[in-house]
């Protein structure tokens, strides 16, 4: 769960997390930044208003779950991963998301080029 302050929500990503470059994604209600490796990518995500991320494949990706929870599916088995839960998808398996409400995930990608800095 993410911390509350009263009745607000504390935004999990200090100002150097926000102060990386944004990712190119074409999902409204997605926000990513980036840290850029020689080999991987590691992006910091946001997820708000959207719903569901349908199937899809591409290179490895490891990720932990900094707050909210999402049904997450890979290569057919399907858990619930909250808060502190790590998950790794292996390269090429069919994995989606379902995300019940905002959700903050680190997802390390095994491909330098996974996504582009937004311009």
């Amino acid at each position: 769960m993410e911390e509350k302050e009263g009745n607000t929500m504390i935004d999990p990503y200090p100002e150097m997390i926000k102060n990386l470059p944004q990712i190119d994604i074409p999902h409204i209600g997605i926000t990513g930044w980036l840290l850029q490796g020689d080999g991987k990518q590691v992006v910091f995500f946001d997820i708000d208003n959207i719903d569901e991320m349908p199937s899809h494949s591409h290179c490895a990706q490891w990720g932990l779950i900094v707050g909210g929870e999402m049904r997450l599916t890979i290569g057919g088995e399907t858990k619930i991963y909250r808060q502190g839960d790590r998950y790794f998808i292996p390269e090429g398996v069919v994995h989606s998301a379902v995300f019940l409400g905002r959700v903050q995930v680190i997802d390390v990608f095994d491909d330098p080029g996974r996504y582009p800095v937004k311009k």
